[in-house]
């Protein structure tokens, strides 16, 4: 994504839509830094939850790396032909909320080979965990599961509502700077009207994780590998359907969200959200394979 293109401060707003959008979730501070050390994030968070053997932990890195690998040589490059694509809309000046929505779509498109890649690695390591290592981990997700639901969940729903959107807007000045106080009500609009969202989504991680906790019951059966592949596939429909009707409510209400922030933005806010949009183009392309291949990105 280029700082500057024909369509102006056009292009600018459809870039901004998609960067926030993409990474409105995200609070790593570095694409480069994220990526590269992807490796070790996941050894410690599963470290987090289970205390692993010597064995465990040097087959999962050796898994990581290779995940790694084939998705800095495979997946990237993708990724610089949807930036391509990307550049190509915003020069012609088709910036209409359609193409956004579609650029959207690309963006959570690239989750599902990552996802089936990985299945195999995350197979092996749940097939190998011992009967104390899965009630560890049961035990481990359940005090998470009450932390989030005492963090986010307020005995006033006004305000869970109100500390939502202090969230929202802490992301969201990451990219665009401070927001004034007409964006900042537009948040908090936004908020009042997400209702539940947050009780759904906790509600949500709660059915999945009693489905994977009673598939690792069925660990050592033949069958194992399809339940495990089935809760990926079917992340939104094992979290029920109070949480597939609020995802489907989610994408579409984002991207409202943040055009109408955008719309209402000054001058220093699109400067800084084209600062960031450079530094994180920056780090798209320079992140290497390992040894001497890297990504070359498409102009």
């Amino acid at each position: 994504m280029e700082c500057r293109s024909p369509s102006g401060l056009k292009g600018v707003r459809v870039i901004a839509v998609m960067a926030v959008a993409a990474l409105i979730l995200s609070g790593c501070s570095s694409t480069k830094l994220a990526y590269q050390y992807a490796d070790w994030g996941i050894v410690w968070w599963v470290d987090d939850y289970i205390p692993m053997t010597d064995e465990q932990e040097t087959r999962l890195e050796q898994d990581i790396l290779a995940l790694r690998d084939w998705h800095c040589s495979t997946e990237l490059p993708r990724y610089s032909q949807w930036l391509a694509e990307l550049k190509r809309d915003v020069r012609s000046g088709n910036l209409e909320r359609a193409t956004v929505s579609y650029h959207q779509e690309q963006l959570i498109s690239f989750l599902s080979p990552l996802a089936d890649r990985a299945k195999p690695a995350a197979t092996r390591l749940l097939s190998s965990l011992s009967d104390k290592q899965v009630r560890e981990l049961a035990d481990n997700m359940a005090e998470s599961q009450a932390e989030l639901e005492e963090e986010f969940l307020a005995e006033d729903p006004k305000q869970t509502r109100q500390a939502r959107a202090e969230r929202t807007i802490e992301r969201v000045e990451r990219w665009l700077g401070s927001l004034n106080d007409s964006q900042t009500k537009v948040v908090e609009q936004w908020s009042d009207n997400r209702g539940r969202q947050t009780e759904i989504w906790l509600e949500g991680r709660q059915n999945w994780q009693q489905a994977f906790l009673g598939a690792l019951e069925q660990r050592k059966a033949e069958g194992f590998a399809g339940k495990i592949d089935y809760l990926i596939d079917n992340n939104d429909q094992v979290r029920g359907p109070r949480y597939q009707q609020m995802m489907t409510d989610s994408r579409d209400s984002i991207a409202g969200l943040m055009t109408d922030l955008l719309k209402q933005a000054d001058q220093p806010q699109l400067d800084h959200l084209l600062d960031q949009a450079a530094t994180l183009r920056g780090d798209f392309i320079t992140l290497t394979c390992t040894g001497e291949d890297a990504v070359k990105p498409t102009s």
